[in-house]
């Protein structure tokens, strides 16, 4: 069956802050292009799967309700959401288990005011 979801981007107000608080985080490099009045940060992308970035563009704003975001926590969320605060973010629910069959998730606040979840099986 196909990904009814292709993208998903992540509204920053400090480009440079938000891409550093996702680099660190989650351990990842993140790809940044400059078009102008858009800067986007690409996070890493196998072609298969779905796949976002962190956009400054003047008319994106941080939200923190609305539409959710779960990005993948890998084995252990615990080790991505550790590193929230340290990095400026905070932890607005500490991993909890969804199901047997679903796994784990968490919820925190970025450093631009996104309101962003983890999942991870174990």
């Amino acid at each position: 069956m196909e990904n009814m979801i292709t993208w998903f981007e992540i509204p920053a107000k400090d480009f440079n802050r938000a891409t550093n608080f996702y680099r660190n985080i989650l351990s990842i490099e993140i790809e940044e292009l400059d078009l102008g009045n858009l800067k986007m940060g690409l996070l890493p992308n196998d072609g298969k799967n779905v796949s976002g970035a962190i956009v400054k563009y003047e008319s994106y704003e941080p939200r923190d309700q609305g539409v959710l975001i779960y990005l993948n926590g890998k084995d252990d969320l615990n080790d991505m959401l550790s590193k929230v605060e340290g990095e400026g973010g905070k932890i607005i629910m500490d991993k909890r288990q969804i199901s047997d069959e679903f796994g784990y998730m968490a919820l925190f606040m970025d450093t631009e005011g996104n309101r962003i979840a983890l999942h991870s099986h174990n």
